[in-house]
């Protein structure tokens, strides 16, 4: 019989198989015999990106695509499926490393090269290519997601979200309202300040206490002889109420009251006495490290306020500019749009409380409707593990909490760790939960101890100077070679751990289990450190080229990461 024949035969019994809501696969030992295996056989040696890795978990456990570059004998014996994500192991490395990694190997047989997203991009991307899917947009979908809506058509927003609780304006959303806020990467990209000196922080909320989860954010400043100085502070609650609108004396003179933007005059400023001191006391009685807080362009305000937050839904990163890169649409044009509203009309300047509110409103928007609202594409992006349940397979997340906050749903089950031991301990006893249809975790310790190693400098700095090194003199050597000199001992440790690992999760895996390793990245950190040297340093530099060429390579062998795919006999 012919692969193709072998193919066809296998996605009639799948498709029935799904109807039944996804039995526990004993009733095909009728037809493939108590000994019968699944088995994983690579038609080509192509390529991979994360769509085909994505696409082999759809393809197996629900009514995705037929994979092209892959045949599963005997597929519906795949009753479960197992991802391991391991961030930091790309080619290079494991090549290099390959007796220490063998556990790998044992487990799947040798790896595909997965041709990661570029080294520019965000890490979360990676995961979010791996545990989001990209659907086809029905036409009426794409108009409402584009065309602003019309007074006479809708409610206004103000008037639904003053007759609403927060609990019903955030009730069965699409992704979890955690998915919208910047991550670590779009915060740096956008200039958010951190550790700044003179700056504060935003503290865990009382134990006990019930703190706001969302609240949005507006300041107007005026020029001094210091620069931009806060002069009014506004914030307001999920239904636009405000909590927070007082004006803010300059520590220094006043040179440009900027009344045109900020609508802030002489004589509103004249008798005011609260400080930049007094106004943070009270922001931080309200915005606690754990609220969202929602802004347009909020790195400006949080820097006027001289306050450092790490959960923010920046509506001028969320709705993407036409253009792209780094243009961003104005909170006007953003507010006619989609909330029908004029803001900014006035002539006297910005209103902080009507700028606030056009914010929240929006983000709710984004929120209600899903992160592709306000896009023209013609596909829009839901959960995985919402699709795998649509089609009767319950999911178990076993990450760190941004991640389970982030791609979570309410159909799957979520287990937050801290640390790769737990990670292990945690997906061991879920894999073999015969309940449990797909399992997701993730080992992240060398991706970690890169982070850490980037952030040395002395460290960096000795690395960089053995890359040059490698790179200028040993140009006889191989890849592999090359690579083998600066693995230090502490990453070959680690990558001992990982193995031990992978290969105690395997053991645990019930017969017929399929494991998906994907390894996204490479040692990315190093990359981002050195993009930053080469921005500080000046463009006359000796060493500059020297940088530039080994950044190449770098970039170039992050991107090149792993999967490995199997099945446990």
């Amino acid at each position: 019989m012919s692969s193709t024949e072998h193919e066809s035969s296998d996605e009639d019994i799948s498709s029935s198989n799904n109807n039944n809501n996804g039995n526990n696969g004993n009733n095909f030992y009728d037809i493939y015999g108590p000994q019968g295996k699944a088995e994983v056989i690579f038609k080509n040696e192509s390529t991979l990106n994360l769509t085909d890795v994505q696409g082999l978990v759809t393809w197996v456990l629900a009514d995705g695509m037929m994979p092209s570059w892959v045949f599963i004998k005997n597929k519906p014996l795949i009753q479960k499926v197992v991802m391991l994500y391991v961030p930091g192991l790309d080619a290079a490395l494991y090549l290099s490393q390959s007796k220490t990694l063998a556990g790998f190997k044992e487990c799947c047989d040798k790896p595909r090269a997965l041709l990661a997203l570029s080294c520019l991009s965000d890490t979360m991307l990676t995961i979010d290519g791996l545990l989001t899917c990209k659907l086809k947009r029905k036409r009426n979908a794409v108009d409402s997601m584009t065309k602003p809506t019309q007074p006479s058509q809708k409610e206004n927003c103000s008037t639904v979200t003053e007759n609403s609780s927060s609990a019903e304006l955030l009730k069965d959303i699409p992704f979890p309202i955690t998915y919208y806020t910047l991550t670590e990467k779009q915060l740096e990209d956008n200039n958010y300040c951190y550790n700044q000196p003179g700056f504060l922080s935003t503290v865990p909320a009382p134990s006990g206490s019930s703190p706001y989860e969302i609240l949005a954010l507006d300041c107007e400043m005026c020029y001094t002889n210091e620069g931009l100085e806060l002069t009014r502070v506004t914030l307001v609650d999920i239904k636009g109420q405000v909590l927070l609108d007082k004006l803010v004396k300059p520590s220094n003179a006043i040179v440009d009251y900027n009344t045109r933007y900020s609508g802030i005059t002489h004589e509103m400023l004249s008798g005011v006495t609260t400080s930049l001191k007094d106004i943070q006391e009270e922001f931080l009685k309200l915005v606690y490290k754990e609220t969202i807080l929602v802004g347009h362009s909020l790195e400006n305000d949080l820097l006027a306020l001289k306050i450092s937050h790490g959960l923010v839904i920046d509506t001028a990163v969320s709705y993407k500019h036409p253009q792209g890169g780094s243009h961003k649409t104005s909170l006007r044009v953003l507010a006619k749009k989609f909330l029908s509203r004029k803001i900014q009309q006035s002539g006297f300047g910005h209103d902080s409380t009507e700028d606030a509110r056009a914010a929240m409103e929006l983000a709710l928007l984004k929120i209600r409707n899903g992160p592709d609202f306000g896009s023209p594409p013609s596909v829009m992006r839901t959960k995985l593990l919402k699709v795998l349940f649509e089609y009767g397979k319950t999911s178990t997340l076993i990450d760190n909490v941004s991640i389970i906050k982030r791609y979570a749903s309410e159909s799957s089950h979520a287990i937050p760790v801290s640390s790769d031991d737990e990670a292990l301990s945690k997906a061991r006893k879920e894999v073999k939960n015969d309940r449990i249809h797909f399992v997701w975790t993730q080992f992240s310790e060398l991706n970690l101890h890169f982070k850490k190693q980037a952030k040395d400098e002395a460290k960096l700095n000795e690395k960089l100077a053995e890359l040059i090194s490698l790179a200028t003199c040993d140009k006889k050597l191989s890849d592999s070679k090359r690579f083998k000199s600066f693995v230090t001992p502490e990453i070959k440790e680690i990558l001992a751990q990982t193995d031990a690992r992978v290969n105690s999760l395997y053991t645990a895996l019930p017969t017929n289990t399929m494991l998906i390793i994907c390894t996204g990245h490479g040692d990315t950190a190093i990359v981002h450190r050195l993009r930053e040297m080469l921005r500080e340093q000046s463009k006359n530099s000796m060493s500059r080229k020297m940088i530039v060429k080994v950044l190449e390579e770098l970039q170039a062998q992050a991107e090149v990461a792993l999967c490995f795919v199997g099945v446990k006999h």
